[in-house]
Order: structure tokens, then C-alpha cells, then sequence
């Protein structure tokens, strides 16, 4: 683990253009379809890690059926 700095983040390009929509203002339709947009394109970069980690690890069901019942 990386200690933390006190450097500003970097945004990219993506994340520029939402602040500048913020900045001037969205109606509460597109605040929500933004919303939509975000919460599917998270949900697919999720996917798509946890069937590399399936691949890479080969997990079975069982193997999280197990991992999501065992007591933490």
C-alpha cells in the first residue's frame, strides 16, 4: 500500500465533462439517466473483473457459495 500524499487527484477528460454539467446545472431527468449510466458501466467493469478472477483463480460456486456463508 502506497502511503498518501498531498497532491491533487488527476481527473480525466470523463470526469471533467460531469463536473461541468454539475457546474451549470442538470435538470433532475438527467441527473438520473447520468446516474443510470454510471451504476451499468460500474456494474460491467464489475463483471468483467470478477470472471478475470474466476479465470485466474478457477472459483466454482461452491467455492463462493462457501466464501459468502463462512463467518467473518
Amino acid at each position: 500500500m502506497t502511503p498518501a500524499t498531498n497532491q491533487p487527484t488527476k481527473l480525466n477528460r470523463v470526469q471533467i465533462s460531469l463536473l461541468r454539467l454539475f457546474e451549470r446545472g442538470m435538470s433532475e431527468e438527467d441527473t438520473l439517466e447520468l446516474q443510470r449510466v454510471i451504476v451499468a458501466h460500474l456494474s460491467q467493469k464489475m463483471l468483467a473483473e470478477v470472471e478475470r478472477i474466476d479465470a485466474e483463480r478457477d472459483y466454482t460456486a461452491e467455492d463462493y457459495e462457501r466464501m459468502l456463508n463462512a463467518p467473518s
